[in-house]
């Protein structure tokens, strides 16, 4: 017993003793506190960076206690840490790297949670991002359109450094999307073009004016031109049909539902037509050949000789 008083009261057992306890003590306060946090803070938003603050604190106190402890201890250790240092830091040169991807991410505005983005080929929406690793809700995939698929994909953030980041919902949470119909040769060109930036305007008319203002607060802070953010309607000419194009302004996360509202419209007033405007498809025709008579007379050799 004396021998296990004696092993306790040395100042480095000592020292890991409180390390532990304030340990266990942080991990129980922020589990309790994140637990809280969820159960009465309503707002998504607002309850992640809640439970992410609550996190750092747990970690600054544990890492001040550590200090505070073996402050005055660590000069023996400073040669045996340089001599291991560069084996660490080979070891776990991808760490590093996703560490520096997290201070890149966190002050560089790459992207924040709730982004719409596309990491190393994968896309999906941001639903939380490390200090190793951004977790994506992934979209597409096997499903068509900008919908989930169900599947959370973990990202290392050194990605940041090694591929492009493309953010779908940064500055300019807007996207240019188009649909185009093809229309049979013979009508009326001119009602074909109001009718579809009628369209256009009826379903994503309440939009512009919020694009317009985003847009001009992106052209005051890059160096970009102005764009045509008001529907725009082309069409091109070919041997088949007159194809018609439909380019338009829409929120990066209803580019399905506005195309589906669209093409609602459109053929809506294909069926008011009458029957004078149709939709044109490929189509083949087969010519059948004229039948021809062959008459085929034995050979020479076979003939009887009386003839």
């Amino acid at each position: 017993m004396t021998q296990l008083w004696q092993f306790v009261q040395e100042p480095a057992i000592r020292s890991l003793m409180v390390i532990l306890v304030v340990i266990v003590v942080v991990v129980v306060l922020v589990r309790g506190l994140r637990r809280s946090v969820r159960k009465r803070v309503s707002d998504g938003d607002l309850r992640y960076r809640a439970s992410k603050l609550i996190a750092a604190l747990g970690y600054a106190v544990v890492v001040v206690a550590v200090v505070m402890e073996f402050g005055g201890k660590f000069s023996g250790l400073a040669i045996a840490l340089g001599a291991a240092s560069a084996g660490v830091a080979f070891a776990l040169q991808e760490v590093i790297a996703s560490f520096a991807g997290w201070l890149a991410i966190s002050f560089g505005g790459f992207y924040k949670v709730g982004d719409r983005v596309q990491l190393g080929g994968i896309k999906g929406d941001v639903i939380d991002i490390g200090l190793i690793r951004t977790t994506l809700m992934e979209i597409g995939g096997w499903v068509d359109g900008d919908q989930y698929n169900g599947r959370v994909v973990r990202i290392g953030n050194s990605f940041v450094f090694k591929e492009p980041v493309f953010n779908y919902s940064g500055e300019f949470p807007f996207v240019w999307d188009e649909i185009k119909v093809p229309v049979r040769y013979g009508c009326d060109r001119g009602s074909r073009n109001a009718s579809y930036e009628s369209a256009a305007r009826e379903v994503v008319g309440d939009n512009i004016a919020e694009v317009q203002e985003k847009w001009d607060a992106l052209v005051r802070t890059f160096r970009i031109e102005q764009a045509r953010i008001e529907p725009l309607v082309t069409i091109v000419a070919n041997d088949n049909w007159i194809e018609f194009t439909l380019r338009y302004t829409v929120d990066h996360k209803a580019r399905r539902i506005t195309k589906d509202r669209l093409f609602w419209h459109i053929l809506d007033a294909f069926d008011a037509s009458g029957g004078a405007i149709e939709v044109a498809s490929a189509t083949v025709q087969l010519a059948s050949a004229s039948s021809v008579r062959v008459n085929i007379e034995p050979p020479i050799s076979t003939r009887s000789a009386g003839e």
